[in-house]
């Protein structure tokens, strides 16, 4: 799962009425570039962990894809499968179809098989690292150790080229999104060398590798084989794209801002910091080019529910009016650096709803939180907020803690490394009674919301359920709504969990975040949508 940090963004501009537009079709030609942090790109599906609407989603498909679209809850469409999966036997058995003219880059043809190995090498001990959710929901995949030494798991079945089954242990119904992870990438047997994949991947994509320097460049090309009329997601305007690897973010901004030579056809990938955000406000033709996300990924205040007097559900819901969100989100860069949250399922999130059950208002109801913490017998409270050691970190956690002292409640702020701090709250233990965090699930599904944080079986072990939040009742809504393979009965069911779950208080929702980003003024086509709240480079241009 994905546990993202949290972002001080203070952008004016936001997605502007060209940027919202997808034009008709997409210009051809001409040299994108990609500025980037990253020293490395690892194009091994196995081992990958990457969006399906960037890096990766050009060279290669998965069986299907996400269809983000700016305004709109993301979608899940078919990409190589001409479906987004037939179910049967009660949701434990997926059908998925190829479609016809599918082919790799020399030629030739993709094939179900090829995608049943993909699957299979993720299991491989040596290519750890990717994503996994598929690997706890096939058939035997608790013992499969991958075909280098564990043969084929043979709950993947091809009865023929076209054809691939997925047996599962139990009723998923979110299955369709976890096909469309980069482990069901299609990789020919022939050609799969463990040591050089990540560099040189079969294409089955638009684009395919040209050249890859390491910690300088990665350049793609056209892939010749790949036929539009197979792919309804991605438009493959440029006819090359470079990522320039090792850009320091404030560099990159600086260059993106100046608007020269090569970087008027670039975009930056990484988030604008904030001293460039306050100059691009004062430069008009760089404001016209930066693009805020809308709010997504959720900031939340995790309330540690066995530890000591957070074990009273009224305590907790004591701090939940006693919380100062707007400080929280001034701290985070103010009104574009987030939107105010109320429930635990995202924006962008088909199937969510709006509501608020601690109507305190964005800057708290200190005399609510001090009336439930004399119904719970206390006058005060003493409680340690676990952050992480970096100056932005540092000014959230003390945006919380200046709110619940209005009420009452003392918070000693514990700073410690990220990876410190990451070991104590997914660990077992468990020594904290607060710690800031922030959540974007790895697939636009409301399960990613909810279960990781809050299923029982998440707390401890390198879990995400940090606020060791344990409700039987919320544990077999999961059950219920994992197994609905009917989309909109089981938006009904993460809902109804998402309101029961804060009717116990384990967490405090405190803003939905957002992303900016820069590009040049030859670049088309460029939108951030809620989720996931990164461009989608499948649909980026340049003006030709």
């Amino acid at each position: 799962m994905a546990l993202t940090a949290l972002l001080t963004l203070a952008a004016c501009g936001a997605n502007s009425a060209d940027d919202k537009k997808e034009s008709e079709g997409s210009a051809k030609g001409g040299k994108l570039t990609i500025l980037t942090a990253q020293t490395d790109i690892n194009f091994d599906p196995a081992k990958s962990q990457n969006l399906a609407i960037t890096t990766l989603g050009l060279v290669l498909r998965r069986l299907t894809t996400w269809d983000v679209q700016p305004g709109k809850p993301a979608q899940v469409v078919p990409d190589l499968a001409t479906d987004t999966g037939t179910s049967s036997d009660g949701g434990k058995t997926w059908t998925y179809t190829l479609k016809d003219g599918l082919s790799y880059a020399d030629g030739s043809p993709i094939t179900s098989k090829d995608i049943k190995y993909g699957v299979e090498r993720s299991f491989a001990p040596e290519l750890s690292g990717g994503l996994g959710y598929h690997k706890g929901l096939l058939a035997g995949g608790d013992k499969y150790k991958g075909p280098y030494t564990g043969g084929e798991l043979s709950s993947i079945e091809t009865p023929d080229d076209k054809t691939i089954v997925f047996h599962l242990d139990a009723a998923y119904g979110d299955w369709p999104w976890i096909v469309s992870m980069p482990a069901f990438t299609p990789v020919p047997k022939a050609k799969d060398d463990p040591k050089t994949y990540t560099q040189k991947p079969v294409a089955s994509g638009p684009y395919e590798i040209e050249t890859y320097q390491q910690g300088s460049a990665v350049t793609l090309k056209r892939n010749p084989k790949w036929d539009a009329k197979t792919d309804t997601v991605r438009t493959a305007g440029p006819d090359q794209i470079v990522f320039q690897l090792g850009q320091d973010t404030t560099v990159a901004a600086q260059r993106l801002i100046a608007d020269a030579g090569d970087d008027r056809n670039a975009f930056g990938a990484g988030f604008v910091p904030p001293a460039q955000l306050v100059q691009v406000q004062s430069n008009p033709s760089a404001k016209q080019r930066l693009v805020t996300s809308d709010a997504g990924a959720l900031a939340y205040l995790a309330l540690n529910t066995q530890r000591g007097p957070l074990k009273d559900v009224k305590v907790r819901q004591a701090v939940e009016y006693a919380v100062d969100k707007k400080a929280f989100q001034v701290a985070s860069g103010g009104a574009t650096g987030g939107d105010i949250a109320t429930t635990l399922i995202t924006p962008g999130i088909a199937g969510r709803q709006d509501y608020d059950l601690y109507p305190a208002g964005p800057s708290g109801d200190v005399a609510k939180a001090k009336q439930l913490l004399a119904e719970a017998g206390r006058t005060s409270l003493d409680l340690t907020l676990l952050s992480e050691n970096d100056s932005d970190s540092l000014a959230k956690a003390q945006a919380i803690q200046q709110g619940l002292q209005r009420a009452g409640i003392k918070v000693t702020i514990k700073p410690a490394e990220e990876s410190t701090v990451t070991d104590t709250i997914t660990g077992d233990k468990g020594d904290y009674d607060l710690t800031v965090s922030s959540w974007q699930p790895d697939f636009p599904s409301a399960n990613g919301n909810i279960q990781p944080l809050f299923q029982s079986s998440e707390i401890g072990g390198g879990g995400y359920n940090i606020s060791r939040y344990s409700q039987p009742e919320v544990d077999k809504l999961i059950e219920q709504a994992l197994a609905e393979t009917d989309a909109t009965k089981a938006q009904a069911l993460w809902a109804q969990a998402d309101k029961r779950i804060l009717t116990d208080a384990p967490v405090v929702p405190l803003i939905y975040t957002k992303n900016s980003f820069l590009h040049g003024s030859g670049v088309q086509n460029f939108f951030v949508a809620a989720f996931p709240a990164y461009p989608n480079y499948l649909k980026v241009s340049l003006k030709q």
